[in-house]
C-alpha cells in the first residue's frame, strides 16, 4: 500500500519518539484507583504568553498557591477576584526585558532572566527555597522580593541544571539536585537521549552555607521528597523512569538503592500526607501520538513504591507536579500550560 506524504511525516514522529523513549521499558501497572484529572479548576495566569507554573507550593498560614513561571518570577494567588501577583523574582529579572513576547518568548530570555523550577518553605523560618534552572539554589526571606543565590556550584563544579528542591521542616536542611554536569535545560531532551548520568544530589545547611554533595554520577535527577520520618529522600530519576531511595539517616545512612519502576517519565515527587507520595509523569512510557486521548497524568504510590492510585487525563496536559492538601484537593503543575489545575478527588 502507498503511504503518502502525511502517513511519512505521522510514522516519522512516532519512529523519533520510540527512539527517545528507549532508556524506559514499559511494564503493566495495576491500577487500584483512577482520578479523572480532566476535570479540574484553573487558576489562569495572566497574560497570553506566560506559561510553565511548574511546582505548587503553600506557605506556612497555609496561604497561596505560590508557583513559578517562564519569565523568572514566582507569583502568589490571592483568589479568584485579584488573582496572581507577583511574590519574588530572579536576580536576573527585569519586567521590560523578560516578559515574553512572539518575537522574545520565554525560551531565548530563560538563561538570563531565570527559570524557576521547584520551591519549598521552611515554615518555621519563612523562607522560600527555589531550584532555579540557570541561577543555582535560591532563598526569599518572608514577604518575598529578589531572590538570593545560595548555591551555584558544588565541589568547584558550577551548577547547570538545578531541578529539584526539598527542606526537612526540623533542622532547616535544603536537598537539591542538579540533573547534568554537561547540559542545561533548555538542553533537556539531550539528558534522556544520551543517557546522561552526571547528575548530582546535595544537601546545603543554612547554619554553616556548606554544601554536600551526597551522591553523583546520577543518570537524570529530577524531583525529589524527604520522607515523613526524615530518614531517606527519595529522587525521581527521569530517563530510566525510576524512584531512588537515598538513606540520610540510620545504618544505611549514605547509601542509595531503587525503589520503584514507574509507568512514566517522572517529574517531581510530594508528600501525599498519608505515607505515600504523589509522583507526576511527564508521559508514558512508549507513548504514541494517535489512538485514545487519556495517559497518566500522575501515580501516587505507598512508602515500598508500590502504585496505589493513578490520575489520568489528556495527552495536552503534561503535568510537572501534583501536590494534595487536606482538603482533598489536587494541584497540578505544568511546564507547557498558561494555569495551575486544581482536580477534587
Amino acid at each position: 500500500m502507498a503511504i503518502g506524504a502525511g502517513n511519512k511525516s505521522l510514522i516519522l514522529s512516532c519512529l523519533a519518539a520510540v527512539l527517545l523513549l528507549q532508556p524506559c521499558a514499559a511494564r503493566p501497572v495495576q491500577e487500584t484507583g483512577t482520578i479523572d484529572g480532566s476535570r479540574s479548576q484553573h487558576l489562569n495566569l495572566k497574560g497570553p504568553l506566560l506559561r510553565g507554573p511548574e511546582s505548587v507550593a503553600f506557605d506556612g498560614n497555609g496561604d497561596g498557591p505560590y508557583s513559578s513561571v517562564s519569565d523568572g518570577r514566582v507569583l502568589k494567588w490571592n483568589g479568584d477576584v485579584r488573582g496572581w501577583s507577583t511574590y519574588a523574582y530572579s536576580p536576573g529579572y527585569n519586567p521590560k526585558a523578560c516578559t515574553p513576547s512572539r518575537l522574545r518568548p520565554a525560551e531565548l530570555t530563560e538563561s538570563k532572566c531565570g527559570r524557576p523550577l521547584r520551591l519549598r518553605f521552611h515554615y518555621k523560618s519563612g523562607n522560600l527555597y527555589i531550584a532555579d534552572a540557570y541561577q543555582g539554589l535560591m532563598r526569599v526571606g518572608p514577604g518575598g522580593g529578589q531572590a538570593t543565590v545560595l548555591v551555584n556550584k558544588a565541589d568547584g563544579v558550577p551548577l547547570r541544571f538545578t531541578n529539584g528542591v526539598d527542606v526537612d521542616q526540623v533542622t532547616g536542611e535544603v536537598f537539591f539536585t542538579d540533573s547534568s554536569m554537561n547540559y542545561q535545560r533548555s538542553q533537556h531532551e539531550r539528558v534522556t537521549a544520551t543517557k546522561d548520568s552526571t547528575g548530582r544530589l546535595m544537601k546545603y545547611d543554612p547554619q554553616t552555607n556548606r554544601v554536600t554533595v551526597l551522591q553523583k554520577d546520577i543518570t537524570y535527577p529530577n524531583g525529589l521528597a524527604i520522607s515523613s520520618d526524615r530518614t531517606h529522600l527519595l529522587v525521581a530519576l527521569t530517563g530510566p523512569c525510576k524512584l531512588m531511595r537515598h538513606w540520610i539517616k540510620g545504618p544505611k545512612a549514605g547509601t542509595s538503592e531503587p525503589l520503584a519502576d514507574l509507568p512514566g517519565y517522572p517529574d517531581n515527587v510530594r508528600q501525599d500526607g498519608r505515607g505515600g507520595y504523589w509522583v507526576a509523569l511527564h508521559r508514558e512510557k512508549m507513548e504514541l501520538p494517535f489512538g485514545p486521548d487519556s495517559h497518566m497524568l500522575a501515580v501516587r504510590i505507598n512508602g515500598d513504591g508500590k502504585v496505589v492510585q493513578v490520575m489520568r487525563g489528556p495527552k495536552s496536559v503534561r503535568p510537572t507536579e501534583i501536590m494534595e492538601r487536606e482538603n482533598g484537593k489536587l494541584y497540578m503543575g505544568s511546564v507547557e500550560l498558561p494555569y495551575v489545575a486544581v482536580v477534587s478527588t
